[in-house]
């Protein structure tokens, strides 16, 4: 079951979705616009999966991805000789060195007791420098109400002592939520379970390595990452931030340079 934490702990928290046991029924998905009052969506045949909601966006805060025909055998599933239908639960990320926090002017963006990167509706903009800055291209404006959106980390039910409402609805525990720590001590003693069992693809997702530091949204997948739609190296784009002011200010010694040597010559020259 899930370890669950208070305010009162003040605990870091996380998400810890196991795409090997996650079967596809998007309960999660359900709960969480339940919960939160996020309009209805994906009943539009795309014609291009199975999957109608697509994405992460704006009105879609959790969704289960339907990963159809990984391209190599024995890659994933279960049965080494087929080609499988995998499933993963997405969600915002909640980055240790969140990219959208870092961009955001109007501090909308926040970090909470709990680690999650919190957006604030009545403070946002509608800039949108946090869409772009988000490296896993969670963040989506709504168009028509000009403001940002994406999952509050279900903030308001964890400060009453409740984990998320879509760890809650999932039927097989594919969506865990607890400390942080404990996550990462679960990921392990599945990730060797499922090798055992001969799941030798398993891997757990957790870009500690990059600029974004970590996350608080743990991923057990089979195969590599970019099928699910998730970056083998995220980086947080304030990183290039160095090289750019860098380049600005040769250009800008260059300029000068120039402009100098050109009034001496003239002045030679006259």
């Amino acid at each position: 079951m899930s370890t669950m934490t208070t305010m009162a702990d003040s605990a870091t928290t996380a998400f810890l979705t196991d795409s090997t046991l996650c079967i596809g029924c998007k309960a999660c998905e359900v709960a969480c616009k339940e919960w939160n009052g996020i309009e209805a969506d994906g009943f539009d045949c795309t014609g291009f999966s199975y999957d109608n909601t697509r994405a992460l966006g704006h009105s879609t805060w959790r969704h289960v991805k339907f990963v159809e025909g990984l391209p190599e055998p024995g890659i994933g599933g279960n049965d080494p000789d087929k080609l499988s239908w995998e499933f993963s639960s997405d969600v915002c990320k909640h980055c240790e060195v969140a990219g959208c926090l870092e961009a955001c002017p109007t501090g909308a963006l926040i970090r909470t007791e709990f680690g999650g990167v919190f957006l604030q509706p009545d403070v946002c903009n509608g800039c949108a420098y946090c869409v772009v800055s988000c490296p896993f291209g969670v963040v989506q404006k709504n168009e028509e109400d000009g403001r940002a959106f994406k999952c509050t980390f279900c903030t308001d039910r964890q400060k009453a002592g409740m984990e998320p409402a879509c760890a809650k609805a999932c039927p097989t525990e594919s969506i865990k939520f607890g400390r942080l720590e404990d996550l990462q001590r679960n990921a392990d003693a599945r990730m060797k379970t499922l090798h055992e069992r001969g799941m030798r693809d398993a891997t757990l997702y957790n870009p500690v390595n990059t600029s974004v530091k970590g996350i608080h949204s743990l991923f057990i997948l089979r195969g590599e990452p970019e099928t699910y739609n998730l970056p083998p190296k995220p980086e947080v784009p304030t990183i290039y931030l160095n090289e750019g002011w860098k380049s600005a200010a040769f250009e800008a010694v260059a300029m000068v340079a120039a402009v100098a040597t050109s009034f001496l010559l003239w002045r030679r020259n006259s």
